[in-house]
């Protein structure tokens, strides 16, 4: 056991002595004298930050875009994934890693349904697995919030330059210092902001979907009926061309190049997590979120995305400098619809700005964890009188203004690389959540704790999270495979660096603090983990019907 912890308190469960293990040292356990961040995120809020609101908006041209359960990513990044492995072979990859995805926010739902505290699922990896493994993922995903946040706010000036490209500057200042300040100011105006912009997003995604049935089934001006026209030519399938003499083979390592790009558009989802210290009812509210993003994913993404564009349109993979055109917007013009797409290029604009928004929220409630525990500098914990954790905002602040780079000749390749970091990261993000919850179920099991009577709960697990863990690995292994055929050190390096910076994280904590990995008789479910009594509030039912439909959808 680590040098410095202390057995508390001995317990007996299922015949079996069980130790509940505190920290006086090194990972402390109970840090509620210290955690000074305050409940005023509201149902609604976080309802719309599961669903909508970590939506980056990222409109780079050969590097799909990123998002959380829905959002640019989908309407973006599908352009460059049709073209590369056409609509089936895009939806097979997009519907795979969204059972992943998926997979992973289940995991984290249970382990946040028993412990709503600061510091999220690099706390519980502390708290369950190993110190050493916690310090490394919340390292590590604090920088890939973070640098997340820069790369949205590009894309935002980016889409605004496409008005006016002569003052990228004054744009890039103005949505940094939007962005910041929202986050400095209070979690309140952070939740009202993001409330207000998804409300917008909504409106539009499904005005999105409506477009796309009515282009489908001719109801536009050039009045073709489409139908599954495209699927039959170009065809289901496309393929990058790396293997042009086999093409089942080129076809497959299209769905491989697709699924990377799709786990982009997935990757954000987690801030549902990281925002409980800071929700009202937590446990029932994240329960709530985590149950309708099932259906809230299967609805959004059978849409006709996949049908209304051929896979070898050439406007796909055309724009301006980062940015690539949507499939809806291409759709829009071929059907000559007018007006339109200025509107949806507004909609992106705002999903960019939320998109930061919510990074940065994120970034800066990790690295508070992180002070918490022992695992970043102490100052980092300091709080205004609000709860919000100035430093830490503060410190993932500075990382917006690396958007300015932007402005400089060259500065794609650097957003380009600071974008693929981020993205292995959030795999490493997944990663840990699965391996995390395996533990976290074993130690449940072997100390008797009944998991069916937490808020929230999954039939399916541990399998859910095996599924999700084989495949977080196996995404690590393929991103960045095409290197292999045409080999760049700098593609590589930006593919595989995550690999040995994560694991020099974890050994570098477990050297330094001798660390071990937590069996589960001392696996500790109750330390500095507030009850039921202390954080829900008894459930207001709704009156009327406009409150039963907010209800629905909030």
């Amino acid at each position: 056991m680590e040098e410095g912890y202390v057995l508390q308190e001995r317990r007996q469960s299922k015949n079996v002595e069980v130790f509940q293990v505190d920290s006086s040292g090194h990972l402390p356990l109970d840090v509620s004298s210290m955690d000074l961040v305050k409940r005023r995120l509201k149902q609604r809020h976080i309802q719309i930050c599961k669903s909508l609101n970590v939506l980056p908006s990222n409109v780079f041209d050969y590097f799909p875009k990123i998002a959380g359960t829905l959002g640019t990513g989908l309407f973006l990044g599908t352009g460059g994934a049709i073209h590369t492995a056409g609509p089936l072979g895009a939806l097979i990859a997009f519907a795979l890693v969204g059972s992943v995805a998926y997979s992973s926010l289940c995991s984290l739902g249970e382990m946040t349904s028993l412990a709503p505290i600061s510091g999220s699922f690099p706390h519980f990896a502390s708290r369950w697995v190993d110190p050493a493994l916690g310090f490394a993922v919340g390292w590590n995903y604090f920088f890939t919030t973070a640098l997340y946040v820069p790369v949205e706010i590009s894309g935002a000036q980016i889409l605004i330059s496409m008005w006016d490209s002569h003052h990228a500057a004054a744009y890039t200042l103005v949505v940094c210092v939007l962005i910041c300040a929202t986050n400095i100011f209070g979690v309140v105006y952070f939740g009202e902001t993001e409330f207000a912009l998804s409300i917008l997003k909504l409106t539009m995604i499904a005005g999105l979907i409506i477009v796309g049935l009515v282009i489908d089934l001719g109801g536009a001006p050039n009045h073709q009926r489409l139908g599954f026209r495209y699927w039959k030519n170009p065809g289901v399938f496309a393929g990058p061309g790396l293997e042009p003499r086999y093409p089942a083979l080129d076809n497959f390592l299209g769905i491989l190049s697709v699924i990377t790009q799709a786990a982009f558009a997935y990757q954000g989802m987690e801030i549902v997590a990281v925002a409980a210290s800071e929700t009202e009812n937590p446990r029932r509210n994240i329960a709530k979120a985590i149950r309708r993003v099932f259906y809230r994913i299967l609805i959004f993404y059978v849409e006709h995305n996949w049908l209304i564009v051929p896979s070898n349109n050439k406007d796909l993979l055309m724009g301006t400098g980062f940015s690539a055109q949507s499939p809806f917007v291409i759709a829009m013009q071929i059907s000559g619809i007018r007006v339109l797409p200025a509107v949806v290029n507004a909609g992106f604009i705002a999903s960019a700005f939320s998109a930061g928004n919510s990074f940065l929220f994120c970034s800066s409630r990790i690295l508070y964890g992180l002070a918490l525990r022992k695992q970043a500098p102490r100052f980092l914990t300091i709080c205004t009188k609000k709860g919000v954790p100035i430093v830490a905002v503060l410190c993932s602040s500075a990382f917006a203004f690396l958007s300015l780079m932007n402005i400089s000749s060259g500065a794609e390749t650097v957003f380009s690389w600071l974008q693929h970091l981020s993205v292995m990261g959030g795999f490493f993000g997944w990663l840990s959540i699965n391996i995390t919850y395996i533990f976290f179920y074993r130690g449940l099991q072997y100390q008797g704790i009944d998991r069916r009577k937490l808020h929230y709960w999954n039939p399916l697990q541990p399998w859910l999270s095996i599924w999700g863990l084989i495949w977080c690995i196996l995404f690590i292994l393929m991103n960045g495979y095409n290197v292999f055929w045409d080999f760049d050190a700098s593609d590589f390096l930006t593919s595989y660096v995550n690999i040995p910076l994560f694991f020099g994280l974890f050994l570098f904590w477990k050297i330094i603090r001798s660390t071990v990995i937590w069996t589960p008789d001392e696996m500790d479910f109750t330390t500095g983990i507030p009850s039921i009594e202390e954080t829900e509030r008894p459930e207001i039912p709704p009156k009327g019907f406009w409150q039963h439909v907010a209800a629905v959808l909030f």
